[in-house]
Protein backbone atom coordinates (compact mmCIF):
# COMPACT_ATOMS: atom_id res chain seq x y z
CA UNK A 1 0.00 0.00 0.00
CA UNK A 2 1.21 3.72 -0.80
CA UNK A 3 1.98 6.04 1.61
CA UNK A 4 -1.01 8.27 0.53
CA UNK A 5 -3.02 5.17 0.49
CA UNK A 6 -1.94 4.30 4.06
CA UNK A 7 -2.39 7.62 5.26
CA UNK A 8 -6.12 8.25 4.12
CA UNK A 9 -6.87 4.70 5.44
CA UNK A 10 -5.75 5.73 8.64
CA UNK A 11 -7.79 8.87 8.83
CA UNK A 12 -10.62 6.77 7.81
CA UNK A 13 -10.25 4.13 10.84
CA UNK A 14 -10.15 7.65 12.63
CA UNK A 15 -13.31 8.89 11.78
CA UNK A 16 -11.90 12.25 11.16
CA UNK A 17 -10.82 14.00 7.54
CA UNK A 18 -7.08 14.93 7.10
CA UNK A 19 -5.13 18.33 6.49
CA UNK A 20 -3.15 18.91 3.31
CA UNK A 21 -1.01 22.27 3.78
CA UNK A 22 0.89 23.85 0.37
CA UNK A 23 3.89 25.55 0.29
CA UNK A 24 6.06 26.16 -2.73
CA UNK A 25 10.05 24.98 -2.41
CA UNK A 26 12.44 27.23 -1.88
CA UNK A 27 9.72 29.87 -1.17
CA UNK A 28 12.01 32.35 0.16
CA UNK A 29 15.35 30.48 0.42
CA UNK A 30 15.80 26.60 0.82
CA UNK A 31 16.52 27.09 4.80
CA UNK A 32 12.99 28.38 5.40
CA UNK A 33 11.39 25.76 3.02
CA UNK A 34 13.39 23.48 4.71
CA UNK A 35 12.40 24.06 7.90
CA UNK A 36 8.51 24.59 7.12
CA UNK A 37 8.45 21.52 5.55
CA UNK A 38 10.27 18.74 8.30
CA UNK A 39 7.75 21.00 10.98
CA UNK A 40 4.75 20.14 8.96
CA UNK A 41 4.18 16.63 10.18
CA UNK A 42 4.21 17.20 14.18
CA UNK A 43 2.00 20.60 13.27
CA UNK A 44 -0.65 18.41 11.85
CA UNK A 45 -0.11 17.82 8.12
CA UNK A 46 -1.70 14.37 7.08
CA UNK A 47 -0.11 14.78 3.22
CA UNK A 48 1.80 17.42 2.34
CA UNK A 49 1.78 19.42 -1.19
CA UNK A 50 5.02 21.19 -2.38
CA UNK A 51 4.81 23.41 -5.48
CA UNK A 52 7.80 22.89 -7.50
CA UNK A 53 8.13 26.46 -9.09
CA UNK A 54 7.62 27.34 -12.72
CA UNK A 55 7.67 30.46 -14.73
CA UNK A 56 3.92 30.21 -16.01
CA UNK A 57 2.01 28.56 -13.75
CA UNK A 58 -1.62 29.59 -15.62
CA UNK A 59 -3.66 27.83 -12.45
CA UNK A 60 -1.93 30.06 -9.63
CA UNK A 61 -3.65 33.19 -8.40
CA UNK A 62 -0.99 36.43 -7.57
CA UNK A 63 -0.26 34.92 -3.79
CA UNK A 64 1.09 31.82 -5.07
CA UNK A 65 2.94 32.57 -8.61
CA UNK A 66 4.74 35.32 -6.25
CA UNK A 67 5.86 32.21 -4.27
CA UNK A 68 6.96 30.64 -7.12
CA UNK A 69 8.99 33.41 -8.15
CA UNK A 70 10.91 33.98 -4.94
CA UNK A 71 11.54 30.63 -4.87
CA UNK A 72 12.85 30.60 -8.82
CA UNK A 73 14.67 33.32 -7.28
CA UNK A 74 16.35 31.56 -4.56
CA UNK A 75 17.70 28.70 -6.78
CA UNK A 76 14.89 26.36 -7.31
CA UNK A 77 15.05 23.58 -9.53
CA UNK A 78 12.95 20.15 -10.18
CA UNK A 79 15.97 18.77 -9.26
CA UNK A 80 17.04 20.64 -6.11
CA UNK A 81 12.81 20.00 -5.42
CA UNK A 82 13.44 16.55 -4.92
CA UNK A 83 16.61 16.92 -3.03
CA UNK A 84 14.13 18.63 -0.53
CA UNK A 85 12.20 15.85 -0.21
CA UNK A 86 15.17 13.51 -0.24
CA UNK A 87 16.55 15.23 3.23
CA UNK A 88 12.77 15.45 4.43
CA UNK A 89 12.55 11.27 4.18
CA UNK A 90 15.81 10.94 6.14
CA UNK A 91 13.62 11.90 9.51
CA UNK A 92 10.33 10.71 8.05
CA UNK A 93 9.18 8.00 6.00
CA UNK A 94 5.69 8.16 6.94
CA UNK A 95 4.51 11.32 5.44
CA UNK A 96 2.82 11.40 2.16
CA UNK A 97 4.71 14.31 -0.30
CA UNK A 98 2.77 15.44 -3.16
CA UNK A 99 4.69 17.31 -5.57
CA UNK A 100 2.27 20.12 -7.99
CA UNK A 101 3.57 21.68 -10.63
CA UNK A 102 3.40 21.98 -14.73
CA UNK A 103 4.03 19.42 -17.42
CA UNK A 104 7.03 21.36 -19.24
CA UNK A 105 9.86 21.02 -16.62
CA UNK A 106 8.91 17.70 -16.42
CA UNK A 107 9.42 17.17 -20.45
CA UNK A 108 12.30 19.09 -20.15
CA UNK A 109 13.57 16.66 -17.50
CA UNK A 110 12.13 13.92 -19.47
CA UNK A 111 9.31 11.96 -17.61
CA UNK A 112 11.19 8.66 -17.05
CA UNK A 113 13.78 9.78 -15.55
CA UNK A 114 11.89 12.71 -13.56
CA UNK A 115 9.48 9.82 -12.16
CA UNK A 116 12.92 7.32 -11.28
CA UNK A 117 14.40 10.61 -9.55
CA UNK A 118 11.08 11.24 -7.69
CA UNK A 119 10.64 8.09 -6.33
CA UNK A 120 14.31 7.37 -5.16
CA UNK A 121 13.73 11.06 -3.32
CA UNK A 122 10.70 9.52 -1.51
CA UNK A 123 7.77 11.40 -3.91
CA UNK A 124 4.38 9.59 -4.00
CA UNK A 125 1.96 11.68 -5.61
CA UNK A 126 2.30 13.99 -8.40
CA UNK A 127 -0.24 16.93 -9.59
CA UNK A 128 0.01 18.38 -12.73
CA UNK A 129 -1.90 21.02 -13.66
CA UNK A 130 -1.69 21.58 -17.15
CA UNK A 131 -1.80 17.54 -18.52
CA UNK A 132 -5.07 16.61 -19.90
CA UNK A 133 -6.48 13.00 -19.31
CA UNK A 134 -6.16 13.12 -23.32
CA UNK A 135 -1.95 13.22 -22.56
CA UNK A 136 -1.78 11.40 -19.69
CA UNK A 137 0.66 8.68 -21.30
CA UNK A 138 3.41 11.29 -21.49
CA UNK A 139 3.58 10.57 -17.90
CA UNK A 140 1.40 8.06 -16.33
CA UNK A 141 3.33 4.95 -17.22
CA UNK A 142 6.26 6.14 -15.98
CA UNK A 143 4.50 7.14 -12.64
CA UNK A 144 2.99 3.52 -12.79
CA UNK A 145 6.75 1.78 -12.83
CA UNK A 146 7.77 4.22 -10.15
CA UNK A 147 4.76 3.61 -7.60
CA UNK A 148 4.00 7.13 -7.93
CA UNK A 149 0.58 8.00 -8.02
CA UNK A 150 -1.57 10.28 -10.69
CA UNK A 151 -3.78 13.03 -8.77
CA UNK A 152 -6.26 14.02 -11.31
CA UNK A 153 -8.30 17.78 -10.71
CA UNK A 154 -11.63 17.81 -11.20
CA UNK A 155 -13.55 20.96 -11.63
CA UNK A 156 -16.66 22.54 -10.98
CA UNK A 157 -17.01 22.66 -14.95
CA UNK A 158 -16.35 18.79 -15.20
CA UNK A 159 -19.46 17.26 -16.32
CA UNK A 160 -20.69 14.25 -15.72
CA UNK A 161 -19.73 12.54 -18.98
CA UNK A 162 -16.37 13.92 -18.49
CA UNK A 163 -16.18 13.06 -15.07
CA UNK A 164 -15.41 9.51 -15.43
CA UNK A 165 -12.55 9.66 -18.42
CA UNK A 166 -10.59 12.31 -16.09
CA UNK A 167 -10.84 10.08 -13.17
CA UNK A 168 -10.02 7.01 -15.43
CA UNK A 169 -6.37 5.75 -14.22
CA UNK A 170 -6.33 8.22 -11.27
CA UNK A 171 -5.06 6.90 -7.67
CA UNK A 172 -3.86 8.29 -4.31
CA UNK A 173 -6.92 10.53 -4.04
CA UNK A 174 -9.00 12.99 -6.03
CA UNK A 175 -8.27 16.89 -6.17
CA UNK A 176 -11.05 18.84 -6.87
CA UNK A 177 -10.58 22.28 -7.33
CA UNK A 178 -13.83 23.78 -5.58
CA UNK A 179 -13.94 27.10 -7.71
CA UNK A 180 -13.86 28.44 -11.48
CA UNK A 181 -10.42 30.06 -11.72
CA UNK A 182 -6.79 30.85 -9.56
CA UNK A 183 -6.12 29.41 -6.54
CA UNK A 184 -6.56 31.89 -3.30
CA UNK A 185 -8.83 34.34 -5.11
CA UNK A 186 -12.38 32.90 -3.43
CA UNK A 187 -14.14 30.21 -1.68
CA UNK A 188 -16.78 28.00 -2.91
CA UNK A 189 -20.24 27.80 -0.90
CA UNK A 190 -20.91 24.72 1.34
CA UNK A 191 -24.26 24.51 -0.98
CA UNK A 192 -21.66 24.15 -4.04
CA UNK A 193 -19.86 21.28 -1.97
CA UNK A 194 -22.41 19.57 -0.91
CA UNK A 195 -24.09 19.01 -4.44
CA UNK A 196 -20.08 18.12 -6.20
CA UNK A 197 -18.99 15.82 -3.66
CA UNK A 198 -21.61 13.57 -3.67
CA UNK A 199 -21.50 13.60 -7.86
CA UNK A 200 -17.62 12.65 -7.50
CA UNK A 201 -17.99 9.47 -5.11
CA UNK A 202 -20.45 8.33 -7.43
CA UNK A 203 -17.85 7.47 -9.83
CA UNK A 204 -14.69 6.82 -7.56
CA UNK A 205 -13.85 5.03 -4.33
CA UNK A 206 -10.80 7.29 -4.24
CA UNK A 207 -10.59 9.99 -0.97
CA UNK A 208 -11.57 13.32 -2.39
CA UNK A 209 -9.42 16.21 -1.19
CA UNK A 210 -10.56 19.97 -1.49
CA UNK A 211 -8.60 22.83 -2.57
CA UNK A 212 -8.48 26.40 -4.22
CA UNK A 213 -9.96 29.00 -1.59
CA UNK A 214 -9.41 27.15 1.50
CA UNK A 215 -8.09 29.93 4.17
CA UNK A 216 -9.76 29.54 8.00
CA UNK A 217 -9.79 26.98 10.41
CA UNK A 218 -13.86 26.82 10.10
CA UNK A 219 -13.75 26.52 6.49
CA UNK A 220 -11.43 23.44 6.52
CA UNK A 221 -13.72 21.92 9.61
CA UNK A 222 -16.82 22.37 6.78
CA UNK A 223 -15.03 20.51 4.03
CA UNK A 224 -13.97 17.31 5.94
CA UNK A 225 -17.42 17.16 6.94
CA UNK A 226 -18.21 16.54 3.32
CA UNK A 227 -14.58 15.19 1.63
CA UNK A 228 -11.66 13.23 3.20
CA UNK A 229 -9.41 16.25 3.00
CA UNK A 230 -8.75 19.66 2.63
CA UNK A 231 -5.91 21.02 1.21
CA UNK A 232 -4.58 24.73 2.08
CA UNK A 233 -2.19 27.25 0.66
CA UNK A 234 -2.97 31.02 -0.43
CA UNK A 235 -3.26 31.84 3.05
CA UNK A 236 0.21 30.01 4.46
CA UNK A 237 1.80 31.88 1.58
CA UNK A 238 0.32 34.95 2.50
CA UNK A 239 1.57 34.67 6.15
CA UNK A 240 5.02 33.49 5.02
CA UNK A 241 5.06 36.81 2.21
CA UNK A 242 4.15 39.45 5.42
CA UNK A 243 7.03 37.78 7.60
CA UNK A 244 9.83 38.84 5.04
CA UNK A 245 11.55 42.13 4.99
CA UNK A 246 12.41 44.58 2.59
CA UNK A 247 14.83 42.11 1.08
CA UNK A 248 12.85 39.10 0.77
CA UNK A 249 14.45 37.35 3.74
CA UNK A 250 12.49 35.83 6.00
CA UNK A 251 12.26 37.30 9.73
CA UNK A 252 13.19 35.05 12.77
CA UNK A 253 10.24 33.12 13.93
CA UNK A 254 8.46 33.05 10.10
CA UNK A 255 8.48 29.92 10.20
CA UNK A 256 7.01 29.39 13.16
CA UNK A 257 4.24 31.68 12.80
CA UNK A 258 2.85 28.96 9.66
CA UNK A 259 3.67 26.34 11.88
CA UNK A 260 1.17 27.97 14.45
CA UNK A 261 -1.04 28.50 11.98
CA UNK A 262 -1.12 24.67 10.88
CA UNK A 263 -1.46 23.76 13.98
CA UNK A 264 -4.88 25.58 14.50
CA UNK A 265 -6.15 24.42 10.51
CA UNK A 266 -5.15 20.87 11.64
CA UNK A 267 -6.98 21.53 15.10
CA UNK A 268 -10.21 22.15 13.53
CA UNK A 269 -10.18 19.72 10.94
CA UNK A 270 -9.47 17.16 13.54
CA UNK A 271 -12.57 18.25 15.92
CA UNK A 272 -14.75 18.07 12.76
CA UNK A 273 -16.60 15.66 12.87
CA UNK A 274 -16.52 15.25 16.50
CA UNK A 275 -20.56 15.29 17.80
CA UNK A 276 -21.21 18.39 19.83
Amino acid sequence: MSRIAARFAALKREGRGGLIPFLEAYDPDPETSMALLRGLPAAGADVIEIGMPFTDPMADGPTVQAAGRRGLKAGATLRRTLGMVREFRREDQETPVVLMGYLNPILSYTPRQFCADAAAAGVDGLIVVDLPTEEADLLAPHAAANGIDIIRLVAPTTDDARLPLVLDGSSGFVYYVSITGITGTRSATMDEMAAAIPRIRRVTDLPIAVGFGVRTPEQAAEIVRLADGAVVGSVLIETLAKGLDAEGHAAPGAAARILEQVAALARAVRRARVPA
